[in-house]
């Protein structure tokens, strides 16, 4: 039981060989940027609560605040170094303009990568370490074979992917064991169900759902990024939350509202639930990283994982992503949903 009177959320094993892990983790992208301004003192306080709560896998990359939210996260992992499974990731090369996204998947950029996360999270060793995104032009070998020497380097504990096909994933666990993959996964956004969770549960590899709240769309929190949100908010930017694409989004969501009425809790809830129950559905350990900067948030969303949808409620739920109008991003070329064959 925790200080705000809740119960510490259930583990799982990360991937067949992967770290015990809280069966909901954290993520913490948009204490440093995208989301709009961040109040400093409340993120500290929410990732105590995440800790206290059971919430143990913490989740960032260098790319985020281009290494600013590594270095916010340092003290917190210098405190509590033991209860936390630290993952981060390499890939998105913001060091020229930041606006610019170049990805680099080069052994020589990933050794560089891997040296600045380290310094900059204050640690020795990395528990899980991604590849945030794959360029196609870097064979699968050199990259992951890199990723490998550093785990025989003792400087990464477990490797992972980010957004890449099952194709990939399984070219990917032929050099070396991955122990996560990690891609965008909710109601609103199923891409990676046409091979990759099937990929993922077949080779033993833990998912890990990114954006499972549809990057806050899912909670309501918001009708038209381009009406409700601050001007550095990167959602504005977004196809499916802006114009005609938002409002036609806005009414799929009734059958979230209607099932979130009946069980007494928020649509975030019923999102998170809906996510957590993919495991059982296709037989691997999915840990959904939901970000918040508000404590109350947080716990919100770890009383999600007592939740269990009856096979009307998931009935009502499966329509909705194929209705979705927009795309994930404006440019989706870096995405699994790309590369599928």
């Amino acid at each position: 039981m925790t200080t705000d009177g809740t119960t510490r959320i259930d583990t799982v094993r990360l991937g067949t060989d992967g770290p015990l892990v809280g069966v909901q983790g954290f993520g913490a992208m948009g204490i440093s940027e995208f989301y709009g301004d961040t109040d400093e003192s409340a993120a500290r306080d929410t990732l105590e609560a995440a800790v206290e709560a059971g919430v143990t896998l913490i989740d960032t990359a260098d790319m985020y605040g281009r290494g600013a939210n590594e270095e916010f996260l340092a003290p917190f992992v210098a405190a509590h170094r033991d209860e936390i499974t630290l993952a981060t990731k390499f890939a998105i090369d913001r060091s020229g303009d930041p606006d610019a996204r170049a990805i680099r998947n080069d052994p020589a950029y990933i050794r560089q990568a891997v040296e600045g996360s380290l310094r900059r999270l204050g640690v020795e060793t990395i528990d899980l370490y991604y590849m945030h995104r794959r360029d196609p032009a870097v064979p699968f070998a050199e990259s992951v074979g890199a990723m490998a020497e550093l785990v025989q380097a003792g400087k990464v504990r477990h490797l992972g992917l980010s957004e890449v096909t099952g194709d990939e994933l399984r070219e990917a666990h032929a050099v070396h064991p991955i122990t996560a993959l990690q891609s965008e996964w909710s109601v609103f956004s199923r891409d990676v169900e046409q091979s990759a969770v099937g990929a993922a549960a077949e080779l033993g590899v833990g998912f890990v759902p990114y954006s499972p709240l549809g990057r806050g769309f899912l909670t309501g929190s918001f009708a038209d990024a381009t009406k409700d949100l601050a001007a550095n908010d990167f959602r504005r930017n977004q196809p499916r939350f802006t114009g005609d694409n938002a409002a036609a989004n806005a009414a799929l969501l009734e059958p979230l509202h209607k099932i979130a009425a009946a069980h007494g809790v928020t649509t975030a809830q019923i999102a998170l639930a809906w996510v957590q129950q993919r495991a059982q559905v296709h037989g691997l350990a999915v840990v959904p990283i939901p970000g918040t900067r508000k404590r109350t948030r947080l716990l919100e969303n770890a009383a999600a994982t007592r939740i269990t949808l009856s096979a009307e409620e998931l009935a009502a739920l499966e329509p909705i992503a194929a209705q979705v109008a927009g795309s994930r991003y404006p440019d989706m070329s870096s995405t699994s949903a790309a590369r599928e064959r």
